[in-house]
């Protein structure tokens, strides 16, 4: 087994872009981790989705060496959204690497992650990255660092990850200053399991940091939260590529596989110990994190329920940060209601069920978790639009607020200042970092950030501003529940609430997309969003009509007339018992439109 005082665990904490992946590569190449023939630029990022859109989005976890030394890195996600796999992470090192853009600054995302490793009381190593682009000021960004977190600009390293400049540097920096793990060797088994995956082959792969004792091939462990007991099938460690070894010792991560099946029994945040010499207490797990955005999931081919349902199993896994639980639509039949912890999120997980599962979804417009107080005075909680009460008897409906943070160039204070107040964002202070770099922030309803926020702050600031956000309570609205009305009929998938004053406006966009959408019928089709039981907006889809005049060559015209209130009586008997069907292309397209 390796000596703890040459162990050291740390992660990457970094804002997107500021090449905290290509720290990542540089990193494997210097420790020579990988063969140089089978290099590829972001090695760790091992999902297309995360390839294809430049993002990190799993942890993933590597053993270097690096002058007699063993180096567990953990390459962890920059977006807010991924927050959770960060202070998953942090739990299971003794230090970080804050990486900053030198060209950009310390970013809000990234600030909040490095506030978590001061919590998590983690040695910190600041360095500034991208030194080999002209546009770069590193002297400048290490005053701002110093000012903001305190660290002395003296200790920032300077690096680029692209050319390998200052990596060697850093790595020496890391065995300097970030401390070895202080497990008890002799003690209990106590190991942690930070994340896991399902394999088809081998069951449940777990990822884990021995905290106390040592686990070897052939054990038998316990899983002190849920009680199982399993045999030790294989141990290893990821140097990235998976290698078997007989022991992990105090200090030590790696990987176990023990054939579980059940992907209940192997979650984040579980402590593993020995069945012959158990430890007496787990280890603190995980808080589990508070869903913000929710949407129903449903399966474009309703065979697929099953499906869908196992693999939200065996993704949540992966992710333990999204919560599902079955719900029924009369309009899209038997889905899921999934909890995320933004936007992004919710995209990324539904575009992993299409690629890795081969799903077909329809997922309905994001909203947020609102209390209702009734005239009862009873309070509820409502995540589906559906289960709202009549505005008859509703005392008041309160909704989650957001405290945040936006890092800013200061010439975009006034476009900033703009879009908040429009999106009934309340000003809590402005604090200028540098002469030119402003931290500004607002408490905003969380309804209006998870629609496309974050899209028009990057568009009105050309990139620059980045936002940090947490929850903040609750606060009374004027809120009110908007239907859309199909041929009398409401379609609960497009139910959505709404402040007062915005819904005349999403209404009227909606009924106008869905006459888009929805095929001509035999019948006039009455497309109508109301608020309780008035109609604010209406459109009509006019019917196919078959031309009756088309024998009348001149002649009377009450024979004409005749012909027409003869066809006006058909459809009017046809529209009282037709149904419209509204094909899955239309709500995928006018659900897309309620994000808009």
């Amino acid at each position: 087994m390796t000596d703890q005082a040459d162990i050291r665990n740390l992660s990457i904490i970094a804002h997107i872009d500021h090449g905290k992946s290509t720290l990542s590569d540089r990193i494997l190449e210097l420790t020579r981790a990988v063969d140089p023939r089978l290099m590829r630029e972001q090695y760790l990022d091992t999902m297309d989705i995360e390839r294809e859109r430049g993002i990190t989005i799993k942890a993933q976890n590597v053993r270097v060496n690096w002058k007699g030394r063993i180096i567990n890195l953990i390459d962890t996600p920059g977006h807010v959204d991924f927050g959770y796999e960060v202070s998953r992470s942090l739990a299971a090192c003794e230090g970080v690497i804050l990486l900053v853009d030198a060209s950009q600054g310390i970013e809000a995302q990234t600030l909040a992650n490095c506030y978590l490793a001061i919590e998590h009381d983690l040695e910190i190593v600041a360095a500034l990255n991208k030194i080999d682009l002209p546009q770069s000021d590193p002297d400048r960004y290490a005053g701002e660092i110093e000012q903001i977190l305190g660290i002395p600009a003296e200790t920032i390293l300077r690096i680029s990850a692209k050319t390998g400049d200052g990596v060697a540097a850093l790595l020496d920096a890391v065995i300097e200053r970030i401390p070895s793990p202080a497990g008890n060797p002799d003690a209990p088994l106590q190991a942690l399991i930070f994340d896991s995956y399902y394999d088809q082959y081998r069951g449940v792969v777990s990822a884990i940091r021995v905290v106390n004792g040592a686990i070897g091939t052939d054990d038998r462990l316990r899983f002190m939260q849920t009680g199982k007991t399993h045999l030790v099938e294989e141990i290893g460690i990821r140097t990235p590529v998976p290698v078997p070894v007989p022991h992990l010792g105090a200090g030590e991560v790696g990987y176990l596989i023990a054939n579980i099946r059940d992907v209940g029994e192997a979650r984040s945040g579980e402590t593993v110990t020995l069945v012959s010499n158990p430890a007496p207490t787990p280890l603190d797990g995980y808080q589990d994190p508070k869903p913000m955005v929710f949407c129903g999931l449903y399966p474009i081919d309703g065979d697929e329920f099953e499906s869908l349902r196992d693999s939200l199993e065996k993704l949540k896994l992966n992710d333990a940060s999204f919560t599902f639980e079955p719900e029924t639509s009369a309009a899209l039949g038997f889905g899921f209601r999934c909890g995320f912890l933004g936007l992004l999120h919710m995209e990324i997980v539904t575009e992993r069920l299409e690629r890795e599962f081969d799903l077909a979804l329809i997922a309905t417009a994001p909203s947020v978790n609102y209390r209702v107080c009734t005239t009862k005075g009873t309070e509820i909680e409502i995540e589906n639009p559906s289960e709202m009460p009549a505005a008859s008897e509703i005392e008041w409906i309160e909704e989650p607020m957001l405290k945040t943070s936006i890092i800013t160039p200061s010439s975009y204070i006034g476009t900033i200042m703009e879009l908040a107040q429009t999106r009934r964002g309340v000003l809590g202070k402005m604090e200028y970092l540098s002469p030119e770099r402003v931290e500004i922030n607002y408490r905003i309803p969380l309804a209006e950030i998870v629609v496309d926020f974050f899209d028009a702050l990057k568009s009105r600031t050309k990139g620059y501003a980045s936002l940090d956000y947490e929850a903040d309570g609750y606060q009374t609205a004027d809120l009110v529940r908007l239907d859309i009305l199909i041929n009398q009929e409401p379609v609960d998938a497009f139910s959505s609430i709404i402040h007062r004053d915005k819904a005349y406006d999403h209404g009227k966009r909606m009924v106008a997309k869905l006459r888009e959408l929805i095929p001509r019928q035999l019948f006039d089709v009455p497309i109508q969003a109301a608020i309780g039981g008035r109609i604010i907006s209406r459109e009509t889809v006019k019917a196919r009509r078959k031309d009756v005049l088309a024998k009348c060559y001149g002649g009377d015209i009450t024979r004409k007339r005749k012909l027409l209130e003869k066809q006006k009586e058909g459809k009017k008997r046809m529209k009282s018992i037709g149904r419209v069907e509204i094909p899955q292309e239309a709500f995928i397209s006018a659900l897309k439109l309620g994000d808009s």
